[in-house]
């Protein structure tokens, strides 16, 4: 039977929503660090995390923002994000079931927007971030934090080959290049981009997607093919770790 790409979505992360949320590539990091530093400053009266996935985004911004709302289209993601805020003692997180293209919610709502890993999943990367502007107050922060592709073909090949056989819900990651142009036509202004590379353990990385051994199989063939090129720049291991390029953007909603 053909599904729609927020079915395969819901399919692929719903069943895998505990391992998103003890996830340390997910859970810490100096973009989550550098993102409370901004949401301390802001202390928004609302805010939106768009695609909470595992909710960490929600968690952080909850010691800050008055109330959070935290946006994922996967029911089972929700549920386990909703019962780790109880057991956290977080009463202020609300979590709401929709896709980034279209939110249910009336223009203007939320003072912050805060999106990490999850806009690589969307089925229409400019609808979505259409839909956040829309949701912002005027002059109100957003901040887009994701993985992103080189501006280097042979190198952005590579990446996008073996994060759909991990993952056959993803769509792209994207180029800084694209996020700033994309941003911009949104109807954001950027006022900075900061880049960093994390470290991404092969086993763990395929273990928490629970990718077929058939689709493993293939990465590592692309890994063991790829070019003189293509390993040293994702710094391709003997087993298959790598490093992966993110970026976060921050912008304001004109």
């Amino acid at each position: 039977m053909e599904r729609a790409h927020d079915k395969v979505v819901d399919a692929q992360f719903g069943p895998r929503a505990s391992a998103y949320v003890a996830s340390p590539v997910h859970a810490q990091g100096a973009d989550l660090e550098a993102l409370e530093a901004i949401i301390r400053d802001i202390r928004p009266a609302r805010a939106l995390d768009l695609g909470t996935g595992g909710g960490h985004v929600a968690y952080l911004m909850a010691r800050h923002a008055g109330t959070v709302t935290a946006l994922d289209l996967s029911a089972e993601m929700l549920a386990t994000v909703a019962a780790t805020a109880r057991d956290r003692g977080i009463a202020n997180v609300e979590t709401v079931e929709a896709a980034a293209e279209q939110l249910p919610f009336a223009d203007g709502s939320f003072d912050f927007v805060g999106c990490r890993y999850s806009a690589h999943h969307w089925r229409d990367f400019d609808a979505g971030l259409r839909q956040a502007h829309r949701v912002l107050k005027q002059g109100a922060p957003a901040v887009f934090i994701d993985a992103c592709a080189p501006g280097v073909p042979l190198l952005d090949t590579h990446l996008q080959a073996v994060e759909l056989l991990r993952d056959t819900s993803h769509v792209r990651n994207y180029t800084p290049a694209e996020w700033i142009a994309a941003v911009v036509r949104a109807g954001f202004v950027v006022r900075a981009v900061r880049t960093w590379r994390i470290r991404m353990d092969f086993a763990t990385w395929t273990a928490r997607m629970r990718t077929p051994d058939l689709h493993v199989q293939a990465i590592r063939s692309l890994q063991a093919a790829a070019s003189a090129e293509t390993r040293a720049h994702f710094a391709i291991e003997a087993d298959g770790s790598f490093m992966l390029d993110t970026m976060m953007v921050e912008t304001i909603a004109r």
